[in-house]
């Protein structure tokens, strides 16, 4: 089998799969939290400037957040999903962030992820995580782009001549006003599971480092959040199985 096309092989089998190596990283991430919190080996443990980096990790997981929030807002349906059947477009996104990028929701995976594991105070896990996603989403990357190219065509490859594939172009001038209006309703449907794990992760991570520093100083903050975030998503859950006040036509 020629190279290209078994990295698109690989590409499309690691597209269907993606959802678990989230898990994968949170279990690592898990074992060296707590090795980190059990034989203090983090520079920052136990001083003032602890909780101060930990929500500059959080800020760094919310940033990927609104990176996905802004993408899908702005999108149709059947395009830009979380779909894990097989490649999906209706159409082919060119404006608003994607004139700017080729591959947005990607880049606010990473910073989501990237926030988690810079938690556990582990500079060479945060480099294994880097190369990782790189090798990972490249092949889904670029089984995605051969996709839209067989189905796109001339369309495509133009826009992707002028649009870099996943570090952001910072011209303004290239940046083209979004086709369509932002939709609320969809980023509800679509990116309430990212917030509640983002949320859960950090709550998980603080809640256990202090229970194995036998203290119970919680950073209160982000239970209190993560708590309003779960019932949120309980409700969004209810109403998106339950009634059709979060459909929305073309979205």
């Amino acid at each position: 089998m020629a190279l290209q096309e078994e990295l698109e092989r690989q590409g499309n089998w690691l597209f269907k799969h993606r959802s678990y190596l989230p898990l994968i990283i949170l279990l690592i991430g898990t074992i060296l939290h707590l090795r980190s919190e059990l034989y203090e080996t983090f520079i920052l443990e136990e001083t003032p400037y602890e909780i101060y980096y930990e929500r500059l990790c959080l800020l760094v997981s919310l940033s990927g957040l609104v990176i996905r929030i802004y993408t899908v807002g702005y999108t149709p349906s059947n395009t830009s999903g979380r779909n894990t059947k097989g490649q999906l477009a209706d159409s082919l996104n060119t404006t608003g962030i994607y004139s700017l990028v080729r591959h947005p929701l990607y880049i606010g995976n990473f910073f989501m992820w990237f926030g988690a594991i810079l938690t556990t105070g582990n500079f060479w896990f945060a480099i294994a995580f880097i190369l990782a996603y790189w090798v990972y989403y490249e092949r889904i990357m670029f089984a995605e782009e051969q996709f839209l190219r067989k189905k796109f065509g001339t369309a495509y490859i133009e826009w992707a001549e002028k649009t870099p594939a996943f570090i952001p172009s910072f011209n303004r001038k290239k940046f083209i006003k979004p086709k369509y209006r932002f939709s609320w309703k969809k980023v509800l449907k679509k990116e309430k599971n990212g917030l509640a794990a983002i949320l859960l992760i950090f709550t998980f991570f603080n809640v256990t480092g202090e229970l194995i520093d036998r203290d119970t100083d919680f950073d209160y903050w982000i239970l209190a959040l993560t708590l309003l975030t779960g019932l949120m998503y309980l409700i969004l859950k209810y109403l998106k199985k339950y009634t059709r006040l979060l459909n929305e036509t073309g979205k």
